[in-house]
């Protein structure tokens, strides 16, 4: 392949990649093109994206948008998987799809510039996900609002509004 053609598939990766900074590198070398064709359909309606690429078009493409932290991971034949919600649900989705699947092996990632290896991967695939932190801040913010609340209309607050109603009466 001449230098021109390795420049413009590098070009076309690094352009669908886009700004991406969090992604996870698959080998699914072992698994057939029906279920490999399955398993991108399933995964285009999450809105995460796969692309089979050579690993050193794959890090050219990726050192021209500031990502060297997949170098190591990418030997072997290897996928480049980016998209989602987040890199939460990435590796949740991608990890599910692991043990579905006989062969898809995870290779590794990268998240925030840190090279995360498949053990690694398979622990943030075990952690909750965007939303599911923002209800549980949501639920820690609320919470003391929620016990006064409780405070004032269980027992304690019949006695406030005892002690209410008798401060009223010592008034007049």
């Amino acid at each position: 392949m001449s230098k021109y053609i390795k420049e413009l598939i590098a070009s076309d990766v690094r352009e669908r990649i886009g700004d991406v900074q969090e992604l996870l590198v698959i080998d699914p070398s072992k698994v057939d093109a029906i279920t490999t064709n399955q398993l991108r359909l399933d995964l285009r309606k999450k809105e995460i994206k796969m692309v089979l690429v050579k690993n050193s078009l794959a890090r050219m493409a990726l050192n021209q948008a500031g990502v060297s932290a997949l170098d190591s991971i990418l030997a072997g034949p290897s996928a480049l998987g980016w998209g989602g919600e987040d890199i939460v649900a990435l590796s949740k989705e991608m990890a599910n799809w692991a043990k579905q699947i006989d062969g898809l092996e995870i290779k590794g990632g990268t998240v925030e510039g840190t090279t995360l290896s498949a053990a690694d991967v398979e622990v943030l695939s075990k952690s909750p996900g965007r939303l599911e932190l923002i209800s549980q801040i949501a639920g820690l913010a609320l919470s003391p609002g929620g016990r006064l609340v409780g405070a004032l209309l269980g027992p304690g607050g019949k006695v406030s509004g005892q002690v209410k109603a008798h401060s009223e009466r010592e008034e007049e």
